[in-house]
Formats: structure tokens, C-alpha cells, sequence
């Protein structure tokens, strides 16, 4: 099993940091492989930005993503710029309220409104947790438990209840 995933946004929307949460999940708490890469523009903020994983249960080797099983997509320049990049018939998961999912018949698209369910638990800075929760529920590449314990890992302690919260209720949403 060779499972490649995108993660795309804007710079300061955390995709960098769900790919890192990702990785660390499925090497550290799932036994299986994984790399995780990642770029965005040099202005870091308000830029393409993205991360991608690898998760594999055999040796990784290539690491950079060639087609993405799996894409999330939590802005419009996001998805204009790498939705070509996804497999045919893959899964697309995206915040219907920041993309305009266009010519995209030939894929699986998962609504996933994490910006206003991020909002809606007070912080918006978790809405890319969100959108790991719907991930971890939509590919099961990954539990919701073994990305919780990446997160007390990865984070702040102070910010470990409201990322954990965004994962439930972004797997609750799917």
C-alpha cells in the first residue's frame, strides 16, 4: 500500500504543520513508513503553500508525491495550482466555502467546511486539523487516535484540546 497525499493552502493556514501531524502519526503510531515534503512561496504567508506525504507499508523509494490518492484543498489558488497533480477517480477533499470545485467530474469530492467549523469552535488556526480529521476518516490510512498522539507530540500543550477537538469534528463532518 502506497498512499501519496497533498495538502494544499495559502501560507499561515497550517499545511505545513498537517503534513508534519500526518507523518509523525503514521511512522510513530501506526508502524508503517512515511515522508513528508513540503514548499511555499518566500513570503510565507498568503502564498501557495503545500505539503505532501507519503505513507507506505513497504520502503518509500521515491519521496516526492507523483499523483495524489488523496488531495485536500483549503484555498482557491491552492486547487487552481494542483489539482492537476491528483490522480483520476482520487479523492479530493475541499472547504467548499474557499474553493470553487470546477471540471472536477472525474474525481471524489468531499466537502469539508473546516475554515467555518474552525471558526465555530473559536480558533481558526485548527481548521487544518479539521481537515485531518476528514482525511483520517475518508482514506483510514491513519486513526483519529494515532493523529492524537502525534499532536500531544507535535504542539503546544496548550493547543492540544482545540486541535484534538478540530480532528473529531472534522471526521464527524464526513
Amino acid at each position: 500500500m502506497r498512499t501519496e497525499i497533498r495538502i494544499a493552502g495559502t501560507g499561515g493556514m497550517g499545511v505545513v504543520l498537517a503534513g508534519v501531524v500526518l507523518g509523525h502519526a503514521a511512522v510513530v503510531y501506526s508502524g508503517l513508513d512515511a515522508v513528508q515534503t513540503q514548499s511555499y512561496g518566500s513570503e510565507a504567508r498568503g502564498t501557495a503553500a503545500k505539503s505532501e506525504v507519503i505513507i507506505s507499508d513497504t520502503p518509500i523509494r521515491y519521496p516526492k508525491v507523483i499523483r495524489a490518492d488523496y488531495s485536500i484543498f483549503m484555498s482557491q489558488k491552492a486547487f487552481d495550482i494542483y489539482v492537476e497533480g491528483a490522480k483520476p477517480h482520487s479523492t479530493l477533499i475541499v472547504d467548499p466555502d474557499l474553493v470553487q470545485c470546477h471540471d472536477c467530474d472525474d474525481f471524489r469530492v468531499v466537502p469539508v467546511p473546516a475554515m467555518r467549523t474552525a471558526d465555530g469552535l473559536g480558533s481558526r488556526m485548527v481548521s487544518n486539523m479539521v481537515m485531518l480529521g476528514a482525511l483520517a476518516e475518508v482514506s483510514k490510512v491513519v486513526t483519529l487516535d494515532a493523529l492524537e498522539s502525534a499532536l500531544r507530540d507535535l504542539v503546544p500543550e496548550r493547543t492540544i484540546e482545540i486541535n484534538t477537538l478540530g480532528l473529531h469534528r472534522g471526521a464527524a463532518l464526513v
